[in-house]
């Protein structure tokens, strides 16, 4: 048999209401959990443009990234296959094209969601056009012509192929 203190049976915490209610206290209150929600959810709304505009940053950045991949690869395509290459800027379809002689060889590169081609450069005062076909030769002179990006916010790149090196270049404004 159990006996406590002074030969009594009964636990301390029986005896002390202070002490039996601090043993008996678990888990949250609904009044803590809903000022914890509510903070989590103010953080979540002060940062979220932040977020949003890093995203649209990337975004770009991204884009850029791609077309100058893209027209690395139509430029060792001339070189190495010896094979004339046309690049396509088309601001009407928000996209890039690049074809040649070989039937086979025909690519298309989509601008992301929020990234439009904004101006074809070298620019041509004389008329707004939608196209625009460069054609690279194997050996050639490349021409200097380059595309001009955008995004939601406002943002301009552009993206220059250097006649001189060969090389697109990137360009911010």
């Amino acid at each position: 048999m159990c006996t406590y203190a002074k030969g009594r049976r009964t636990p301390p915490s029986a005896r002390d209401p202070l002490v039996a209610h601090r043993t008996n206290q678990r888990g949250l209150t609904l009044v803590e959990m809903v000022v914890v929600v509510s903070i989590i959810g103010l953080v979540a709304a002060i940062s979220f443009p932040a977020i949003g505009s890093g995203l649209e940053s990337l975004r770009l950045r991204g884009a850029t990234d791609s077309i100058v991949s893209f027209l690395n690869g139509g430029m060792n395509r001339a070189e190495r296959r010896h094979e004339l290459v046309e690049v396509i800027l088309s601001k009407s379809e928000n996209a890039i094209f690049l074809r040649s002689a070989d039937p086979r060889f025909q690519r298309r590169l989509d601008m992301p969601e929020g990234i439009t081609i904004a101006k074809i450069h070298p620019e041509i005062l004389a008329h707004e056009e939608n196209a625009r076909s460069y054609v690279l030769y194997p050996g050639g002179t490349i021409p200097r012509f380059g595309v001009e990006i955008t995004n939601r916010k406002g943002t301009h790149r552009i993206v220059r192929v250097d006649p001189i090196t060969g090389v697109p270049e990137v360009q911010l404004q």
